[in-house]
């Protein structure tokens, strides 16, 4: 099967995760570990939690962070949406159809509160394991959904976009999910399809170029087609992992996710910050195509 990208086709040659080169989807088996290391009494979360995630491509933890924590990370978003919505930086992500702020990218960097965080030692010590190595941040965002506005993100792999449009050669890196408003199962939570991790979808459709600049606000390429997602979900069920503010989601970088838009008056705003490991930095993107810029998909540090 030969990419319809000529710059890409030697890379395609060795690729083990290709997409969005066929005109036809299909899903085959991971071909990496869900968790990369070995559980032992030290480790930074239980037997059971480790095979939870292992079997399910997520774990939720109630109250992780405390609610001082919460309502220190709170201001500090408050403060960043104030200044971003009259903000023209490309790091502030609109909505689809409006000119409301809906991600801010690269708040590690931007911010000495986000950058504490995800530097955070208990957090760090659980990537570290499941990754099995040291991590870095490969992205970080806040996600906004407030009351009766805030818009889906349509169902997706995050892996699949890693890797095609970034050059993340593997499997081997983890989002992080940081509630800053109780989730409940009405207000546009994140959904994930447990189990999916195990299974890649190829998506179809030559990628754009300078597609981040659209896909950011509605994504339209490298979302799985009709007939793969109902397979998952037939095979697998929908959890929706919710809980009070200062709660988290581990979830692993293939698992089918997605979340619903928020019509209800309770707002959602999530931290989101991305862990990859260092032994599985960036390559030249697999679609042939140049980079995206440095606040989607780190490479500098």
């Amino acid at each position: 099967m030969k990419s319809t990208h000529p710059a890409s086709e030697v890379q395609h040659a060795t690729d083990l995760y290709p997409s969005r080169i066929s005109d036809t989807p299909s899903i085959t088996e991971r071909r990496d570990p869900v968790v990369y290391s070995a559980w032992s009494p030290n480790c930074s979360i239980t037997e059971e939690q480790s095979e939870f995630y292992r079997r399910n491509g997520y774990l939720f933890i109630e109250s992780f962070f405390s609610p001082s924590e919460v309502q220190g990370l709170k201001e500090e978003l408050k403060r960043m949406w104030a200044a971003s919505r009259d903000s023209a930086d490309g790091e502030v992500i609109r909505e689809p159809d409006s000119d409301e702020v809906r991600s801010i990218f690269n708040v590690h960097r931007s911010s000495d509160v986000f950058k504490a965080l995800s530097g955070h030692s208990r957090l760090k010590s659980i990537t570290d394991y499941i990754l099995g190595s040291e991590t870095y941040i490969h992205q970080s965002r806040i996600n906004f959904k407030p009351g009766f506005t805030g818009k889906e993100f349509y169902w997706h792999s995050d892996f699949e976009t890693w890797h095609v449009e970034d050059g993340m050669p593997r499997m081997r890196a983890l989002s992080c999910s940081i509630a800053l408003e109780d989730n409940y199962h009405f207000n546009g939570p994140l959904m994930v399809v447990p189990g999916s991790q195990m299974d890649y979808v190829s998506c179809v459709g030559r990628t754009p170029d300078n597609h981040y600049e659209k896909s950011l606000r509605r994504q339209q390429y490298g979302v799985p087609d009709h007939d793969s997602l109902a397979e998952l979900v037939q095979r697998y069920g929908i959890d929706t992992p919710v809980g009070k503010a200062g709660s988290i989601v581990l979830f692993d970088c293939n698992i089918m996710h997605g979340s619903n838009s928020n019509i209800t008056p309770m707002p959602r705003s999530n931290v989101f910050i991305v862990y990859n490991s260092v032994e599985n930095k960036l390559q030249p993107p697999y679609s042939g195509q140049p980079p995206r810029p440095e606040f989607i998909a780190a490479r500098e540090d």
